[in-house]
């Protein structure tokens, strides 16, 4: 993970949003499995890549999250950098943090299987994107102040 302001955004490929409730639990998007998909069939969080008109990240994030699912999402702020590779390409993912209490089911899902909420200490028995994964695991450690230990001790989240 690096810090959220260390690159410019011209070098992001994408962007993610690690949405939580008031449970503290995170939304994650089952993607669909099948050949073109990045890190398919897994479970991960919503977002995805630039396109030539989105001025900012924001923008992109704003725009990745209404067309995938409807959701307006106003506040979110950048948290961290993940970094993904699949079949030879290799980028960096602007992790998005923000938060909604409402029902997966009553988003509109254009794309993907299903969004669901799950707890933290549920991740771990899922199918997860390895880098989305991480992201969850630094966010727990951001909340429970641990984020020096971890670093100590060479244990902080990589993705």
């Amino acid at each position: 993970m690096r810090d959220a302001t260390e690159m410019d955004d011209i070098e992001i490929l994408g962007t993610a949003a690690l949405i939580v409730n008031d449970d503290e639990e995170y939304l994650l998007h089952l993607r669909d499995d099948m050949p073109g998909v990045v890190n398919p069939g897994t479970w991960s969080l919503l977002g995805g890549t630039r396109d030539a008109d989105d001025v900012t990240m924001e923008a992109t994030i704003a725009r990745e999250l209404a067309e995938e699912t409807g959701l307006v999402l106003p506040g979110l702020r950048r948290f961290t950098l993940a970094h993904n590779s699949w079949e030879g390409v290799s980028g960096y993912i602007q992790v998005f943090l923000g938060r909604w209490n409402g029902a997966p089911e009553a988003l509109t899902l254009t794309e993907g299987v299903m969004l669901r909420w799950f707890p933290a200490t549920m991740v771990h028995r899922l199918r997860m994107c390895p880098w989305a994964e991480d992201v969850i695991r630094l966010h727990e450690a951001s909340m429970d102040g641990r984020i020096a230990e971890l670093a100590a001790s060479g244990a902080l989240p990589r993705a």
